[in-house]
């Protein structure tokens, strides 16, 4: 079965005060998730906002990413292939989906 899908992912970033706030979203066929991070700078730093919003960024698209997981080791399970509960939620590619991509 051969199918082709696209997953736009919006990710929103918002600095206050020495804090960036990020929030990354994807709607997939079966619902929305959503990511958050935060990135707070020390005082005593210079003020660079990149350094700011790659940390928000990445640390609200690792959420996102651990929930996508999750919901996956869910629905695998729903289909009666599920690993004991244990390891369910690991991050370490179970199931005999490779975690690292060729």
């Amino acid at each position: 079965m051969a199918r082709t899908l696209e997953w736009r992912v919006r990710l929103e970033l918002a600095e206050d005060d020495g804090t960036t706030r990020a929030r990354a979203t994807v709607e997939t066929e079966t619902g929305t998730l959503t990511g958050h991070g935060t990135a707070r700078r020390n005082p005593d730093d210079p003020d660079v906002p990149e350094i700011g919003d790659e940390l928000a960024a990445s640390r609200a698209m690792s959420d996102l990413a651990r929930q996508l997981l999750r919901t996956a080791y869910r629905d695998i399970g729903k289909v009666g292939a599920g690993l004991p509960e244990a390891e369910r939620y690991e991050d370490a590619g179970g199931y005999g989906w490779s975690a690292v991509s060729g």
